[in-house]
């Protein structure tokens, strides 16, 4: 795995958010899908790790993206499992650093489905909760909506799904749980296609 992507793990994240702006608005969902990969060199999603977040303080919300998200803030079952954003991202950290350890990798690299955007809601909820670990690149990312349009000619993660034979539940979609999966497994298949191609092999040496 060290090999194949520089020394950097990709790691599947997804986030559902209060607004678009990642400074302002609330952080509601993280869910990240580390990857593994087998004997052949094909890649897998290995563990996944979710959770609900408790707006920071101050936090903007925008009812449209709560209708969108279909996220209910006064849910009682969302009351009782969300938590502070800091002990969150620390939970999921604490995972992602253990996966990059485990695979002889330097640094983990996010994976998104247009990942500047989750990438940034990461990065800024880590800066306002003051976590000098953080084991993401600060800035490069792997975006499956670009390798998805140059794989199968679609950007919305369910056509892309649905272009690489991937099963797809609309009514799931927008828990960042499940897209994080959904993510996962487009990425996995886009990158072993290419491998299965002879695009790369395990006995290629890093420049």
């Amino acid at each position: 795995m060290s090999q194949r992507f520089r020394g950097y793990l990709p790691v599947v994240v997804d986030v559902e958010t209060a607004g678009f702006h990642s400074a302002t608005d609330a952080l509601l969902e993280v869910a990240a899908t580390t990857l593994t990969m087998d004997e052949h060199g094909m890649i897998l999603p290995d563990q996944t790790i979710s959770r609900h977040l408790i707006p920071f303080e101050g936090a903007n919300i925008e009812q449209a993206a709560l209708d969108f998200t279909q996220i209910d803030l006064s849910s009682p079952f969302r009351q009782s499992i969300a938590i502070a954003e800091h002990q969150a991202l620390s939970e999921i950290f604490k995972v992602v650093r253990a996966a990059v350890k485990a695979h002889d990798c330097n640094r983990a690299i996010l994976v998104g489905h247009n990942a500047h955007f989750d990438l940034g809601f990461v990065h800024a909820a880590a800066q306002r909760c003051s976590i000098k670990r953080n084991p993401f690149h600060p800035f490069s990312s792997l975006d499956t909506a670009t390798l998805a349009a140059l794989a199968f000619g679609q950007t919305v993660l369910a056509k892309a799904c649905k272009a690489a034979g991937i099963e797809f539940d609309h009514q799931a979609a927008h828990s960042a749980g499940y897209d994080t999966e959904k993510t996962a497994e487009l990425f996995c298949a886009i990158v072993n296609t290419w491998n299965e191609l002879g695009g790369w092999n395990l006995t290629q040496k890093t420049l």
